[in-house]
Order: structure tokens, then sequence, then C-alpha cells
């Protein structure tokens, strides 16, 4: 009987990100725009490219397969986010629990190594402009982006297969406004150690490993800048690596915050700013900050608005 019990839990209980009724409403519009802004920007950027035959070059196939993974990671978790800020039932299935982590944190992954395979394109053709058409082949470029995708979907699987063994029995109530996997290590019955040692371990490695050979990329791009004697050109290859840079910043800034910072203590409203961020807030920055200052996006833009 008392197996039978652990069993009885099949849905969650999201209780967002405030419990104020009076904002509610204000949440959702705020939210939505956030959210319609992110789609019309991630996948205008991937139809610009898609479209303009000055974009098919590997920075803008790299960046147009960002562009998804952030449209992805949005996607996984503003919609029922939105639809809770004006409903009374904030229920989630366990399956749709399991489902909503499993698509986010491929997601993530994958934009870690994306930005990885950016910042490797971004050192071949500033240090070795003229190897770059051979290095940087379309197979190659292809495999990259595949590799990047099968590591984020193999990554999140192992750690949903480990959920699955995890028994959901006395709480269902998950203080937060998407199924986080911490969230559920908390209301779990049966002792998640192993599940949260693998994800501490999982995250350090893939992060560290990416951030590191991201700094080490940029770093030999640096010097291979500074060593220019063309003005111009060192401020075209300053104005793009200046926006990889930036996004890599803000993206892994708030991902080592929440998953290899152990036992740090941080409230749990601070927790859900962090989340808030790279879940919703870069995913809505990043077409912004490779396009605004990109006069080949820009100028894409433009022919294919006077078309």
């Amino acid at each position: 009987m008392a197996e039978e019990n652990k069993t009885l839990v099949t849905e969650f209980v999201l209780t967002g990100l405030t419990d104020h009724p009076g904002l509610q409403v204000p949440l959702f519009l705020v939210f939505f725009l956030i959210y319609l802004i992110t789609m019309v920007g991630n996948l205008g950027l991937i139809t610009l490219i898609w479209k303009d035959p000055h974009l098919h070059t590997p920075m803008y196939l790299f960046l147009g397969s960002l562009a998804f993974a952030d449209a992805c990671t949005a996607s996984s978790v503003t919609p029922k986010m939105l639809i809770n800020f004006l409903s009374k039932n904030h229920v989630i299935s366990l399956f749709d629990c399991m489902a909503q982590f499993y698509f986010f944190g491929s997601s993530a992954t994958t934009e870690c190594f994306l930005l990885v395979v950016m910042a490797y394109d971004r050192y071949v053709a500033i240090c070795s402009p003229l190897s770059y058409p051979v290095v940087m082949s379309n197979s190659l470029c292809t495999q990259l982006i595949g590799v990047s995708y099968f590591i984020g979907f193999l990554h999140s699987a192992i750690h949903v297969g480990l959920l699955v063994r995890l028994i959901f029995c006395s709480s269902n109530v998950i203080h937060y406004f998407y199924c986080e996997i911490l969230q559920l290590f908390k209301i779990s019955c049966s002792d998640p150690t192993v599940n949260i040692l693998l994800v501490l371990i999982f995250s350090a490695c893939i992060q560290g490993f990416t951030f590191i050979t991201i700094i080490i990329s940029y770093s030999c791009v640096l010097f291979a800048i500074l060593k220019k004697k063309s003005e111009k050109g060192r401020s075209k290859a300053f104005s793009t690596c200046s926006a990889h840079l930036l996004s890599v910043s803000l993206f892994y800034g708030t991902l080592f915050f929440m998953y290899v910072r152990p036992g740090s203590g941080t409230a749990e409203d601070q927790d859900k700013m962090y989340s808030i961020f790279y879940t919703i807030i870069i995913p809505l920055l990043n077409p912004f900050i490779y396009s605004l200052r990109n006069k080949e996006v820009i100028g894409a833009l433009r022919r294919i608005m006077k078309k």
C-alpha cells in the first residue's frame, strides 16, 4: 500500500513568478511582448539568412542555428508561463513536465556547443584567413552543427532518464515558473543525490570545457587583431567578436550561477531571476546583439525590404 501511495503524484502545480493577483495580467502582457519580439527576432534572422545568398557563409549558418536554439529555449518555457498568468489552474502533467525540461535542457546545451563552434569559426577566419574556405567547408559546418544538437539531445535525455527513477509522493507544488530540474529534486520523496551529483558534474564539465575553449579561441583572435596593420580590419574584427563575447558573457554568467555553485544558499527569488535571464531574456537579446552592429545583416535586411 505504501508503494502504491508513492506513485500517486502524476501532475505538478507551478506557482509561477508571483502569487499576487494584481500582477498576473501586467506580467502576462510584458512576457507576451517579450516572447513575440523573441520569436520575430530569431525566426526573422533565420529567414533572412536563408533568403539572402550573401549570408550563405559558415558564420551565418552557425548564427541561424543559434537563433533556432534560442527560439526553442524560449518556446519550451514561455507559452506555459503565459497560460498560467491568466489561468487559475497551474497544473502540469508529469509527462509534460519532463518534456518541458527535456526541450529546455537540449536547447541550452546545444547553445553551449554552438557558441564554441562560432568561436572556432572566428578563430580560423581571423587567424588563418587564407585557409578559411578549405577548413570551414560546408560538410564540416553541417557536421559541427549536427554534433552540437546531438550532444544537447543526449545530455538532456540522460537527466530525464534519471528523473524517471525518482518518486514524487508528498508534495506536487513546484515553486517555480517551469519544471526546473533542481526544483524537482527538492520535492522528490526518493534520494536525489545521484541526480544532483550528475547535474553538477555534467554542468561543470560542459560549461567549463566550452567556456574555456571559447576564451582560448578569442584570446588568439584578440592577439591576431592587435597585429593587424589595417585600422578598418581591426575595427571589423573587433565589432564581430565583441558581439560574440557579449552573448557568451550573458549566457555563461547566469548558467554558472544556477548550476555550478554548490551550496551557495542563494534566495529562491534570485534563482528565478537567473532563470528568467537565460530562458527568456537571452533568447530575446541574441538576435539583436548579433545583428544591430552587423553591416552584412543590415544590408541583407535592406535588400529584402526593397524586394
